[in-house]
């Protein structure tokens, strides 16, 4: 935020440099600070002379020592840039006191960054909104986005919405895009104002038509999920396609997502990977797993299990749970690494700690088995436990196994019960054939036909033999269904078919109770079931 004097105005705007440089150049050998600073300018410039920050920093430095404040702030410049000195935060910051102090509001702004920042100075909060506050004060709309910034995370006082908001509007009503943004992240989250898509979106454009990378991507985001604004893959992919062209990288994995799923374009998996690798090369971790479920599975590349080890293990280190088990499964099969159980462990267990529901059900299972680790069913409970809760169905039946044990960890039959309902609940079908059987026969629970029933009938309608035998016999017998003969005959056949050969015998007893058109029509109906 470099100011300009008069004589900088006409040099910045004349049409012979040449001549201004040479009458500036006599007014500062006089010792005209104002002249002197001009000259740094064309120096630093190279309007009328050849460039040198060298010979830049010599003239600002006299203006600024004669205690002209736009020269110590310009010098305070070059010394945080390091250009054309030595870089010195310290001396940066002693320039920026000299010009703040005369009420530069530039400078002010400068000086509060580097105490927020703690460069050249201990790093202070209270005194960048110090320097903050002067300088929103004067109008400057850095320091005023900033000063909303401070009360937006409650940085050096106590978090305030509402004065975030009022700094964030004095700033954006000036078209200072960052500040634009975060007022639409206000509204878009309610915070300090009331909740509205509207304004989120009015705002993030007015910084997204400056060419804000971040309020491109939300805008982007919104017109890609369909939130708050009809659906739009156009539009989604216009503005995340501007973003990605500066380098935003989220903008980058999305698109290759785009490109990857055939959402609103036809699908390219090699535009999918172009952007997936910008990404990854950005450090974008989810964008390094997927070129590394690409490389590990041959997806638009050459299959190559070590280029998939090193993307997911760059994506691991920075903490993606996906490719933490990705890793491990690497190293549980042996591709494109030694085979190591123990370090496949340690990266499930880094995947696990952090909610990856397959990461923790494969732990429960290694120490359930001993897998890699010493075998320890209460360890394995409380991963199995841990995947369970979070409604992962395989967890949900192991842990049902496991507390169904006599001689396990922590045997209980209600435990068991409830978690094999919830299983049996979302679909498992060997769940809900077991839970039919305890309702049958009262284990752990009261006896209940008709529930033992509706368990038997979900297990079968998914082809489980046993589930479609027992049904055979319900109806045989008429427990928790009114006795049919007909419907007994066509489970049992069925289970028959399916290779249940201890039907056979109680197929004969059925035949035996139905007519010769019930028999009939009950091998028609057996034919219309699929196995």
């Amino acid at each position: 935020m470099t100011k300009y004097s008069p004589n900088e105005a006409d040099a910045k705007n004349g049409s012979t440099y040449t001549a201004e440089f040479l009458r500036v150049k006599g007014l500062a050998e006089r010792g005209v600070a104002n002249a002197q600073h001009s000259l740094g300018f064309m120096y630093f410039n190279g309007q009328g002379v050849v460039q040198s920050y060298e010979l830049a920093v010599v003239w600002y430095r006299q203006a600024a020592q004669a205690g002209l404040e736009h020269a110590q702030y310009n010098l305070g410049v070059m010394y945080q840039k390091g250009q054309g000195v030595a870089q010195s935060f310290e001396e940066a910051a002693a320039w920026y006191r000299k010009a703040a102090e005369q009420g530069y509001a530039a400078a002010q702004y400068n000086l509060g960054w580097l105490y927020a920042k703690g460069q050249g100075v201990q790093a202070d909060t209270q005194q960048a909104m110090y320097w903050f506050s002067k300088a929103a004060e004067q109008g400057d709309a850095g320091a005023q986005n900033n000063l909303g910034m401070m009360y937006d995370t409650g940085k050096g006082v106590p978090q305030d919405f509402r004065q975030a908001i009022a700094w964030y509007r004095k700033a954006a009503e000036q078209g200072y895009a960052r500040a634009q943004f975060n007022l639409g992240l206000r509204y878009d989250h309610g915070q300090g104002v009331p909740q509205d898509v509207g304004q989120a979106m009015s705002w993030y454009r007015k910084a997204a038509d400056q060419g804000y990378a971040p309020a491109q991507f939300n805008l982007a985001l919104r017109f890609d999920k369909g939130d708050g604004v009809a659906q739009d893959s156009q539009k989604a992919i216009l503005w995340y396609r501007r973003a990605a062209d500066q380098d935003h990288a989220s903008s980058q994995f999305n698109l290759g997502l785009i490109y990857d799923n055939g959402q609103g374009v036809p699908r390219d998996e090699q535009k999918a990977l172009d952007w997936y690798r910008k990404a990854a090369g950005l450090g974008h971790a989810g964008a390094q797993n997927n070129l590394g479920l690409r490389y590990e599975h041959g997806q638009g590349v050459a299959q190559d299990f070590a280029q998939a080890q090193q993307w997911y293990l760059k994506a691991a280190e920075q903490g993606f749970p996906g490719a933490q088990y990705q890793l491990g499964n690497l190293y549980d099969a042996g591709h494109g690494v030694p085979q190591d159980q123990q370090e496949a462990v340690f990266w499930y267990r880094k995947a696990a700690d952090q909610g990856h529901l397959r990461a923790q059900f494969d732990l429960g299972l290694r120490y359930e088995t001993g897998g890699g680790v010493p075998r320890d069913e209460k360890k394995a409970l409380h991963w199995y436990r841990r995947a369970a809760e979070q409604d992962y169905v395989a967890a949900q039946y192991a842990l049902a196994l496991l507390y169904d044990k006599d001689d396990g960890p922590e045997p209980n039959c209600v435990q068991a019960n409830a978690w094999y309902a919830k299983a049996a609940e979302q679909g498992h079908v060997q769940a809900q054939f077991t839970l039919g059987l305890r309702f049958d026969n009262g284990l752990g629970t009261v006896q209940d036909y008709a529930l033992a029933y509706h368990w038997y009938l979900k297990a079968a309608a998914q082809g489980h033999v046993r589930a479609q035998f027992n049904l055979g016999l319900m109806f045989m017998c008429g427990q928790g269904v009114p006795a049919d003969g007909a419907q007994a005959w066509l489970w049992l056949a069925l289970a028959e078919r399916n290779g249940f050969s201890s039907a056979s015998r109680y197929l004969k007893t059925v035949a035996a109770t139905l007519d010769s058109s019930q028999l009939a029509l009950a091998r028609e109906r057996l034919e219309l079931l699929p196995n």
